[in-house]
């Protein structure tokens, strides 16, 4: 009896070193290096269950056994929470540091760059455009409710979710740039600073000079001028749909619409494109100048000018220089400021 005892002792001890040996192979090996000798990135397909993201990874070259990555995430609990998503795999990652990479979820991102002075249609279209995006947008944003920037994304993220992180980053670029803003400024909201914002935005592309192209069309506003700006008279054409195409004409100065600053004296009824965070910064601590006038130097800047008088000699000079080279289609005709279109 003693002796039966004994041997089932012995047997039941030698079965658990057995066991125990087994375990400790499976774990030794889930632990240990993998076999990819070279960075490697996996999209893991939604729907993608345990068995199939082994099946894979061994494919790959990611792993050597999927039966040591099933039993090895198994036995540390890990077997629920992978998560579908790309990946970027190190070279030699163990099988463990796999499972725990897929249990953090996607370490690759993607990045669209949003240009400023873009109309939300032409920025939806953008993101419709993002095969690596998911779902539909929706309605067209309101127009300047988006921030220009570069967002980081990753495979799978909805169309809808970008431009919400778009319009979230608008409001919070400037809710900061109103709290800090010049005193005197003759906006009645923040809405009427990011519609001053995208007319100085479509006004130039040259960063030093926006706080002075946004002064100019302060000391305009502030003393009842009509703003005069071509982009407003482009938006009134287009609704900014898609590029007028072609340069503007004296005819379209005279376009009856609430967004002809030739016409409407103070600001267009709202934004005529997105303005970046630089533009509103402009509107919102502008130059101080007495400038009521602009006109393109031919070279990509501006010429301004105190008096009207000043300014005609400006835009004659402007003239000759687009006559010696006459501009590509969609440029406008001579700039903010002329009185007489």
């Amino acid at each position: 009896m003693l002796r039966a005892l004994a041997r089932a002792l012995v047997f039941l001890v030698v079965l658990a070193a057995v066991i125990g040996g087994g375990v400790a192979w499976f774990l030794h090996s889930y632990r240990a290096p993998g076999p990819l000798t070279a960075p490697a990135t996996l999209v893991v397909e939604r729907g993608s269950g345990l068995t199939a993201i082994a099946a894979q990874l061994e494919a790959a070259g990611v792993i050597q056994n999927r039966w040591v990555f099933l039993a090895g995430t198994a036995l540390e609990g890990g077997d629920r929470s992978l998560k579908a998503g790309e990946y970027a795999f190190p070279a030699g990652i163990s099988p463990a540091d796999a499972a725990d990479l897929l249990a953090r979820g996607s370490n690759v991102s993607h990045k669209i760059t949003i240009p400023e002075g873009l109309t939300s249609a032409e920025i939806a279209a953008l993101i419709q455009a993002e095969p690596l995006l998911t779902g539909e947008i929706g309605d067209v944003p309101a127009e300047g409710s988006l921030l220009p920037e570069t967002y980081q994304f990753i495979r799978g993220d909805t169309r809808a979710a970008m431009v919400e992180r778009m319009r979230k980053a608008m409001r919070e670029a400037l809710d900061s740039l109103w709290a800090r803003r010049s005193n005197g400024l003759p906006f009645k909201s923040p809405q009427e600073a990011v519609t001053m914002a995208s007319i100085v935005e479509k006004e130039t592309g040259v960063p030093a000079e926006r706080p002075v192209v946004a002064s100019v069309f302060l000391n305009r506003l502030q003393a009842g001028m009509p703003l005069q700006a071509d982009p407003t008279v482009i938006y009134a054409l287009t609704q900014g749909k898609k590029p007028l195409g072609r340069a503007l004409t004296r005819a379209d100065w005279k376009l009856e619409s609430p967004y002809n600053t030739y016409l409407v004296v103070g600001l267009p009824p709202g934004p005529i494109a997105n303005p970046g965070r630089d533009a509103l910064a402009a509107v919102l601590k502008p130059a101080v100048t007495d400038y009521y006038y602009f006109v393109a130097d031919g070279s990509g800047g501006h010429v301004f000018a105190r008096t009207l008088e000043e300014h005609n000699r400006n835009v004659a000079e402007w003239q000759k220089r687009r006559q010696a080279a006459p501009p590509t289609p969609g440029n406008t005709a001579p700039d903010t400021g002329d009185t007489t279109p």
